[in-house]
């Protein structure tokens, strides 16, 4: 196995927790990380102001891989860490497909969601702003090739499934970005012959998460869609505790960085109770994405044999350890 320089952002609250549970994994599977520590996060921006800084954006771009626990704490004012840290980081490092898998009895499916634009592109302003007249506007911002990039990832990951792949968007409102992202997705879908193809719009894609879960394969769907139908996706697959994603650039023109899905739940930091479940199986598919697909796929057995497992975070990630053990 080679050594994998990863950037390490444990963040706030359960972050440094869970993450130190997905490193400890790592090395019992035979896996050497060169790891590269950074204190980023709500704290930090509390206690000096500090985001992101440009000079470790650009260390970030000669590493493997970025593993990363939770970010966000009380005090911070709503979006700082999120645009600064989490989608500065998308967009810098085009980390233009967000994969979030969901596995559990009756079904298994993945959802590819566009990663870099939307509206969370952050296109808008306000006119008028405290007044009793005051407007705001949010844009969605979608491109032919942002749409067709993340679509294309979907057929390719479906290729070695189901090859079945499920739009979700809302067409029948949402008419001009709808209207691109159908036509890109029948596009990419002629080239692929033999797959079954379906659309959903998004509302009654919500319906189909609780009561049919087991009729998806893959799924593609825009940026904002795509982030509430996975945390729903967690919780109808054991929860967000099991929860895990991967923001990749295929391209691989730069590292990509791999989270669990649930917050820094900071009413139980450091009090050695998070599930460090979603946060190993986050490992996991960093280490898949690395080429280490041996040591990746015996983590994400255990993970699923102990998904029920009830302990403290160490207790669990102690138990995992021992079950990946060369």
């Amino acid at each position: 196995m080679a050594k994998h320089r990863i950037g390490i952002v444990g963040g706030d609250g359960i972050g440094p927790d869970v993450v130190a549970e997905g490193l400890k994994v790592m090395e019992a599977a035979g896996v050497e990380i060169d790891r590269v520590d950074y204190d980023l996060g709500g704290a930090r921006y509390l206690r000096d102001g500090t985001v992101l800084p440009d000079e470790v954006l650009e260390e970030w771009r000669g590493l493997d891989a970025i593993y990363l626990g939770a970010v966000g704490a009380p005090g911070v004012p709503p979006g700082v860490i999120e645009r600064g840290l989490l989608l500065r980081m998308r967009f810098e490092l085009d980390l233009y497909v967000n994969i979030r898998p969901f596995r559990a009895p009756g079904h298994d499916f993945v959802v590819v969601r566009e990663n870099t634009e939307g509206t969370y592109a952050g296109e808008g302003g306000f006119l008028r702003k405290g007044t009793p007249h005051e407007i705001a506007t949010q844009g969605s911002v979608n491109t032919r090739m942002g749409a067709e990039r993340a679509i294309r990832y979907a057929f390719d990951l479906a290729a070695g499934r189901d090859e079945h792949v499920t739009l979700v968007h809302k067409t029948n409102v949402l008419t001009f970005s709808g209207d691109l992202w159908q036509r890109a997705f029948d596009d990419v879908a002629a080239e692929y012959d033999g797959f079954e193809t379906a659309y959903n719009h998004v509302d009654a894609a919500c319906i189909y998460f609780v009561e049919s879960p087991q009729r998806y394969d893959v799924i593609v769907t825009d940026n904002l869609f795509g982030d509430i139908l996975t945390d729903l996706g967690g919780a109808v697959s054991g929860g967000v505790g099991l929860a895990a994603s991967a923001n990749l650039n295929p391209a691989r023109t730069g590292p990509s960085m791999f989270e669990p899905v649930h917050g820094s739940a900071p009413d139980i930091a450091g009090q050695n109770k998070a599930n460090p479940i979603a946060a190993v199986l986050s490992g996991a598919m960093m280490l898949d994405f690395l080429g280490e697909s041996e040591a990746a796929a015996r983590i994400e057995a255990a993970c699923h044999a102990n998904a029920e497992t009830i302990g403290s975070t160490t207790e669990i990630g102690d138990l995992l350890a021992a079950a990946v053990a060369d």
